[in-house]
């Protein structure tokens, strides 16, 4: 369905209206958002930031610009559900090192072990493979979504998928050019291990283990239904003729554990700042997760670096911040980070950056989020 131009942006000094009242301006946060939809041409933005704790200058505050919907002009705003694909990922590895911190499976054991028979054959043996290697990408295994159907995926949209199917697939595709190779097959792998130890669906365990104990009223597994449920942005795509489409009703069973979630940047944030500060999980497992490779920068950016479900990469201000991107093919765009002193952000976006420079753009905001200064947190006396 073709739909009318974006309406014009919301000019970039004037307050979101869920911004929190007690915050200052963030101008170098608003200036980022405002290039997204100006110059990048993306339909909607919208940044939620939180403090480090109760004593932060500024809890909680918020940035946006564009439209959550083309076709009533509905403006952006950052309580709106969306689909947050491989932020997905993180939600799973979470789980995962929680059953090895309760010793009921090793990172070092081979996939075999739990998995007889999964992946044999050709150039893939799952007794070489381990846990480990799954959730860091570092397995040898190639990603199904590289298959040539994939390529018009706009045609597959409405399809049911189901993990083994997506597996073998992608066991039939030649193996990977790089020891490091990002591919949603790994986490597919690792939600029937899961599975496989507790008898109940990864989808299940996750729901039971996090989004229920944390109080993520507004995530949940969409499952076949099409349509994201309550208030939630629209995204939006670039069809085979050009015409810029609606693709907020999308099938994503074919991303299932690895990037099926609906969620909201607060509870993204919710979910960062739980995991980062041990809520989720002990020191040991915290610690696994942040042992890090190398990650392609054709597959993420440069400098960016992969731990177990969790990506690393350096600010501008120092240090890094840790979290996980995420992209639909329906358009939705999402990242969630944490900074080095504890701030967290969650960005979303309801049309995927079309270009290298728009991608930077994109990671300019999670900079521009996590460094602007602590003085323009303080609203003046």
């Amino acid at each position: 369905m073709a739909v009318a131009p974006a309406a014009a942006p919301a000019a970039a000094a004037q307050p979101s209206r869920d911004a929190p009242h007690a915050c200052g301006p963030h101008p170098a946060l608003s200036r980022s958002v405002h290039h997204l939809v100006a110059h990048d041409r993306i339909a909607g933005a919208a940044v939620l930031v939180t403090g480090a704790g109760p004593d932060a200058p500024c809890a909680r505050w918020t940035a946006t610009d564009g439209t959550a919907e083309l076709r009533t002009g509905r403006p952006m705003n950052t309580t709106d559900r969306l689909r947050v694909g491989s932020v997905t990922k993180t939600f799973t590895a979470t789980v995962v090192l929680q059953l090895a911190a309760e010793r009921r499976l090793s990172l070092d054991a081979p996939v075999e072990r739990y998995l007889p028979g999964l992946i044999r054959g050709g150039a893939y043996d799952g007794r070489r493979i381990t846990v480990r290697q799954l959730l860091q990408h570092t397995s040898g295994l190639p990603d199904y979504l590289d298959a040539p159907e994939w390529q018009h995926i706009e045609r597959l949209r409405y399809r049911h998928f189901e993990p083994r199917r997506l597996i073998a697939r992608a066991l039939r595709l030649p193996r990977p050019e790089h020891a490091w190779h990002y591919a949603t097959t790994n986490y597919l792998v690792a939600g029937l291990i899961v599975r496989e130890i507790t008898g109940h669906s990864p989808e299940a365990e996750i729901s039971r283990r996090i989004i229920a104990p944390l109080g993520l009223r507004d995530t949940y597994w969409p499952g076949d239904e099409t349509r994201v449920r309550g208030p939630h942005s629209h995204s939006y795509f670039t069809a085979d003729d050009g015409r810029r489409v609606d693709g907020t009703a999308w099938n994503t069973t074919f991303g299932g554990v690895g990037g099926a979630l609906v969620s909201t940047p607060a509870d993204l944030t919710r979910f960062a700042r739980a995991l980062l500060t041990g809520r989720l999980l002990p020191a040991p497992q915290r610690a696994e997760m942040r042992r890090t490779v190398a990650a392609d920068p054709d597959r993420l950016w440069p400098g960016a670096r992969y731990g177990l479900g969790l990506i690393s990469s350096p600010l501008s201000c120092g240090g890094s911040w840790w979290g996980h991107a995420g992209t639909v093919p329906g358009g939705h765009r999402a990242l969630v980070a944490t900074g080095p002193h504890g701030r967290a952000v969650a960005v979303a976006l309801n049309e995927v950056p079309a270009t290298l420079q728009a991608e930077q753009d994109f990671l300019d905001v999670v900079d521009q989020a996590l460094c602007e200064s602590p003085s323009a947190e303080r609203t003046p006396a």
